[in-house]
């Protein structure tokens, strides 16, 4: 709600006059107003300091962990980003010389198209011979043996049927060419014979001499020799085993290089999830913690602002106690009405010098029942109270507790990771190919300028640290816990005051209504008084329950211990069933068999040194068997 500042100068100058107004003309204004003080230091009161409390903690420990956090998402993100950008430097930089002999050859496209050309037409000759007949056709082979027609018909027949490798073809026709070339040998030879013999048959003209003589020129059987070459021809044939596959391989090859030339260098980046069941990246992953921390800061903030406006009206609370108190106060008699006054102990001391009965000093059982208002320490009554609000104060402590050794425990470690985590990051890169090819024929040049291209040399040396990415955390100062935990201090002395504050409450409410004091110290006197002269009926049901509730607690193993060994009295004390006080030497021990309730001696003269356990209710004095339910109880 906006309220511009002559507003609120207007509103304050209303309730001010108010104010006086109501404090010049009314006690009770007067009274309530007084009554703040004591509502300020007790319940009330704490609810103002608790908002300061949750302030204090907020600004304190839970501002710097929400920063410590900050700190690390920033840092895990700036880490993974670092490492991203070194990966990609490192792929970029091992790359290089590929693409530098790739950009070399795109470079000599035309050189190698042309060297390209000349290997294709100098392999031509090599490709007629390997797919041509030349060497064995069947013009050449006229006069040819059987058999060598016979091994002509077959690889026809062979050549037909099927597609033989280009091994064996080429083999086989080696060895045709081969027979072909022993075969010419013979004829070549059996015509050398008849030349031979027609010119010795035109040299020698004497009839029958003449045949005699040329005889051996006859002899054309000696041209059969050669055929032993047919042997050679088929078993030790001058052809590589591999001969067929490498021309396969050049062929395909050749045909290859009158394609167009070109290169690419394609790339595919496989994007990996994260983390198990997150397909998204790490710079995504992290945007969305920092939106995640934001909005819960902005949450949290909210929260604190909307408190901080629910303890700006606590006022109102503290001033609607105070006219609370005062109401109770002249309206109830037995309300806070617990105290033993000045006023009190004067009409004890007005009654004993008349003679008459009176009440001080009090009996234990009684004293746990009403308040001392001099006495410095915290009594009975006000105890319950006190532990109450320390319990309610307890979650408050915890979470400082817990904040502050949260905040302590991350500022270690991301210290630790701070100073640990250093590191330093080099790659180097260096390398030189050098491949030499020699030679001056077409393929030595072609192996040059493709091969070639590989002669590169690089050094390259990359480096960085991850300083920048480190956490930076903060760590609160002594000065800093101090001023966080002085608020939960203040509210942990707040309920330890309370109980003094609380008993101003009385004072001031009896200075400005001084008769409604008396008749309120009057009453309570009485009361005690009923009391004392009933005393022992009105005890004895909160006597049989307490007597009941030891003998429930101390077995029967207990009790032969107690009785038996003296010295485990200590660990095994009983107490007195009336006043709780601890059993000692002078207590007294009902002889009643399964009774055996303990007594001080002060609470057994009280009893008139008659056991309420066991004693019949007809045998006691006065008509009240159980506790009275009007008594005054503490205004809280």
């Amino acid at each position: 709600m906006n309220i511009y500042e002559d507003q609120k100068m207007m509103m304050l100058y209303g309730l001010v006059g108010s104010g006086a107004v109501g404090w010049g003309t009314s006690p009770h204004i007067r009274c309530a107003s007084l009554l703040l003080v004591p509502k300020m230091l007790g319940k009330e009161g704490r609810f103002f300091v608790l908002g300061y409390a949750l302030a204090a903690i907020y600004e304190g420990p839970v501002a710097n962990l929400r920063h410590n956090l900050n700190e690390v998402v920033a840092s895990l993100g700036c880490t993974v980003e670092l490492q991203l950008n070194n990966t990609r430097k490192a792929w970029r930089v091992s790359i290089a010389p590929l693409r530098a002999v790739f950009k070399d050859l795109l470079g000599s496209k035309e050189s190698l198209r042309a060297e390209a050309h000349n290997i294709s037409s100098s392999f031509e000759d090599l490709d007629a011979q390997v797919n041509g007949d030349t060497g064995y056709t069947p013009e050449d082979a006229t006069g040819l043996e059987e058999e060598t027609a016979q091994q002509m018909r077959t690889h026809q027949a062979k050549a037909s049927r099927y597609r033989l490798s280009t091994q064996k073809m080429y083999e086989l026709k080696t060895k045709l060419r081969c027979s072909n070339v022993v075969n010419k040998a013979i004829l070549s030879c059996r015509r050398w014979f008849d030349k031979k013999h027609e010119q010795c048959m035109q040299r020698i003209w004497v009839p029958l001499l003449n045949h005699l003589l040329c005889l051996p020129m006859k002899f054309k059987f000696f041209c059969g020799i050669a055929k032993a070459m047919e042997v050679w021809c088929r078993s030790r044939i001058p052809v590589e085993g591999n001969f067929g596959q490498t021309y396969d391989s050049v062929n395909q090859s050749i045909h290859g290089l009158d394609g167009e030339f070109s290169a690419t260098i394609d790339f595919k980046e496989e994007k990996q999830a994260g983390l198990l069941g997150l397909n998204t990246s790490w710079e995504h992953l992290s945007t969305e913690v920092r939106d995640y921390v934001r909005q819960q800061e902005a949450k949290l903030e909210w929260a604190l602002g909307l408190l901080h406006l629910l303890l700006s009206c606590t006022f109102l609370l503290v001033l609607h106690a105070s006219f609370s108190y005062m109401d109770s106060y002249n309206g109830d008699i037995r309300f806070d009405n617990i105290y033993i006054s000045t006023y009190f102990c004067q009409i004890d001391e007005r009654r004993k010098k008349l003679g008459k009965r009176t009440l001080l000093p009090l009996r234990k059982a009684e004293k746990k029942t009403v308040i001392f208002p001099y006495d410095p320490t915290i009594q009975a009554s006000e105890m319950k109270n006190v532990i109450k609000e320390m319990m309610e104060t307890l979650p408050v402590l915890l979470l400082l507790l817990v904040v502050c050794g949260l905040d302590w425990a991350l500022y270690s470690i991301f210290d630790t990771i701070r100073r640990h985590s250093f590191l330093q990051y080099s790659f180097r890169s260096s390398h030189k190919l050098e491949v030499k090819v020699g030679g001056d024929s077409m393929l030595a040049r072609l192996l040059r300028k493709t091969i070639g291209a590989l002669n590169t040399s690089s050094e390259t040396v990359v480096g960085s640290d991850n300083m920048p990415c480190l956490p930076q955390p903060v760590c609160l100062d002594a000065t800093a816990y101090l001023r966080a935990g002085l608020p939960s201090g203040l509210l942990v002395c707040l309920c330890l005051l309370q109980a003094f504050a609380y008993r101003l409450r009385r004072v001031i409410a009896a200075f400005y209504f001084p008769k409604r004091e008396k008749k309120r110290v009057l009453f309570l006197y009485n009361e005690l008084l009923k009391k004392r002269a009933a005393f022992t009926q009105l005890r004895r049901a909160a006597i049989v329950r307490q007597a009941r509730e030891q003998r429930a607690r101390l077995r029967h193993l207990a009790d032969i211990l107690h009785r038996r060994c003296p010295f485990l009295r200590l660990w095994l004390r009983r107490r007195c069933v009336v006043c709780q006080a601890p059993e000692t030497p002078e207590s007294y021990v009902c002889l009643t068999p399964d009774c055996e309730a303990v007594y001080c001696r002060s609470c057994w003269d009280d009893m008139r040194q008659r056991c309420p356990v066991c004693t019949p209710r007809e045998e006691l004095s006065s008509s009240a068997y159980s506790d009275s339910n009007d008594d005054a109880t503490y205004a809280e």
